[in-house]
């Protein structure tokens, strides 16, 4: 045998594709003619309208975790009184949510990935509004710190399973614009939860505020039931298979039942499409041992880190030094989520610009039907290239912020900063989430489930320590000392940048375990060159001998004396094909 090459060769599903792949074949025809003549699918056959108001339904799920979050703030003394419990005992019920909101997504994509988006998104719902009825109906402080985990774990897959369905219907062309108004929903949610906490809590009880996530949770359900199809690609793949029947929406089961009354003809779903379901809710940490994934998901989570410090720490330095109330600090937050709405519409089509400029330098052409393949495409700098400087901005917003602040001067230059700072770190964590999500797409929802860990956890360290840290420094020193840790690690996402087009093709090699073996020692005689794809089933290694026999036969009556000299090929052969049977991949059976 003299070449041994690896390659990502599908598992032949019948008999007449291993012979196929491993028969005699002409060099000038191609191994698949009617792969030839098959027209080429579309990467999603969801038209623009449909994916638009996908996005918009996934960006409505995307509010609940920041806005259960942000709009308990202004109710923690008012609890504290109700329950007769220390307001130390009120923040743990905040820590344990951050804790459940970074642990949960891991469990909800994961499952998401394996049995579908609306089933997991269904059951966030019915998880998160049975705990906010929990809430709303006063208890204990002990079902207090139940249920408030229980609301976590449902309201905080959401931001998962919304990047998870972008992934699904459109390609890396296009992506920015999509997660941009995907990431406006859970983005804005911190601005606006105060505000609406605060008058909430103010004319109407702290339990209004639990009933009023209540009838959002009802209506966005709803809204789910009867409009969102299910987009995962290993259910219904470019959305041309039907789900199963239990898994559509009512718009498409009434669509169903008027195509039957007229007669027409409905595809039907094969009942082996899509792997069997195994969920591993730890897959998520496994990006935590790649290289590239694993600087990009800290350094996104030490970005938003910031976010969570500013808004968390703006109540307290806002009424210690203008001295203003409840709700005029809950209208202050509005010009933070000015800056996050004004990021969302500028920087989504400059990376989908920028994405397009690089391919037309590379003389690569762009579908948005078709997913671009990344091997030798600078995708880091794409999306980074635009992500770096508007993070720049932010940094220098902050450290103005901070000092303005601290000075005392007009409020308004205060709010002004602010907004230039959460501008600057929704516009640049846009572009990190969507370069993650590009460079682990087969696998959007478990993705996104890492890339909220890391911004949970690091975030709920964050707001831990912002207030010792502004007590202790003063809020100009613990500004600069925040924008400061994003540009002493900066360095490391420029190394990402450089090496990251090594990475994923060391990655891609070292991932590649079905082997084409060529066996060209037949052709001394001048007899037709035979290529043996051999594909490996670990379901049993009977089956690669079996393949293995069926090429010996095929290349035994046409070979001679001068291949009767590769008897230690053939010892190579068997010893490859042993190997393949512990390495290679399992096959996906219709």
């Amino acid at each position: 045998m003299d070449s041994i090459q690896k390659s990502e060769i599908p598992a032949p599903e019948r008999e007449s594709d291993i012979e196929k792949h491993a028969g005699v074949t002409e060099p000038s025809k191609p191994e698949d003619e009617s792969a030839v003549a098959e027209p080429e699918q579309p990467y999603s056959i969801f038209s623009k309208r449909e994916k638009k108001l996908i996005t918009f339904i996934a960006s409505l799920t995307t509010l609940f975790p920041p806005l259960t979050g942000s709009m308990y703030y202004p109710i923690i003394t008012e609890l504290a009184g109700d329950l007769k419990v220390s307001i130390t005992k009120i923040n743990l019920t905040i820590t344990v949510y951050l804790i459940f909101q970074g642990l949960a997504p891991s469990f909800i994509g994961n499952f998401s990935d394996e049995v579908g988006r609306r089933p997991a998104l269904i059951i966030s719902f019915v998880i998160y509004i049975a705990a906010c009825i929990g809430l709303a109906l006063k208890g204990t402080y002990t079902a207090l710190l139940i249920t408030r985990c229980l609301q976590s774990a449902g309201s905080s897959g959401t931001i998962a399973l919304a990047f998870a369905m972008v992934s699904d219907i459109v390609t890396s062309a296009e992506r920015g614009s999509y997660i941009s108004y995907v990431q406006m929903g859970w983005m804005i949610g911190p601005a606006v939860g105060p505000v609406l906490g605060g008058v909430l809590s103010q004319y109407l009880g702290w339990e209004s505020i639990f009933w009023f996530l209540t009838i959002f949770g009802v209506v966005v359900l709803t809204t789910c039931l009867i409009f969102l199809p299910e987009t995962s690609r290993k259910i219904v793949r470019n959305g041309s298979i039907p789900p199963q029947r239990w898994n559509i929406s009512l718009l498409a089961y009434l669509h169903l039942r008027k195509s039957r009354k007229s007669g027409h003809a409905i595809e039907k779903r094969e009942s082996g499409v899509g792997a069997k379901p195994r969920p591993n809710p730890l897959s998520s940490l496994k990006l935590f041992f790649d290289k590239e994934s694993c600087i990009l998901l800290l350094y996104s989570g030490l970005i938003y880190t910031g976010q969570y410090m500013v808004l968390a720490n703006m109540p307290a330095q806002l009424q210690g030094k203008y001295n203003l109330n409840t709700l005029h600090i809950s209208l202050c937050y509005l010009a933070t989520g000015a800056g996050i709405m004004s990021a969302v519409t500028f920087v989504g089509p400059v990376l989908d610009w920028n994405f397009r400029r690089h391919a037309k330098r590379l003389g690569i052409e762009i579908s948005k039907d078709e997913q671009q393949d990344l091997k030798g495409f600078p995708i880091e700098w794409a999306r980074l290239q635009v992500s770096l400087p508007l993070l720049c901005i932010s940094a220098a917003a902050m450290v103005v912020y901070g000092w303005v602040l601290q000075a005392r001067t007009s409020l308004a230059a205060v709010l002004i900063f602010a907004l230039l700072t959460q501008f600057g770190i929704a516009s640049s964590f846009s572009g990190f989430s969507s370069l993650i999500v590009d460079l682990n797409r087969e696998r959007a929802g478990t993705t996104t489930a890492a890339m909220n860990l890391a911004r949970c956890w690091m975030g709920a360290a964050g707001v831990a320590i912002v207030n010792p840290m502004s007590n202790a420094l003063g809020i100009g020193w613990a500004s600069t000392v925040i924008a400061g840790s994003w540009l002493l690690f900066c360095p490391t996402v420029l190394w990402a940048i450089k090496c990251g087009p090594k990475w994923r093709e060391e990655k891609g090699l070292k991932n590649a375990t079905i082997p084409e073996v060529s066996i060209e020692s037949a052709h001394n005689a001048g007899h037709p060159q035979t290529h043996g794809k051999l594909v490996t089933d670990d379901s049993s290694s009977s089956k690669l001998w079996e393949q293995h026999r069926e090429l010996g036969s095929q290349v035994t009556g046409s070979r001679d004396q001068s291949y009767d000299q590769g008897s230690q090929d053939r010892e190579c052969d068997l010893a490859i094909l042993r190997s393949s049977a512990g390495t290679g991949k399992r096959s996906t059976r219709s």
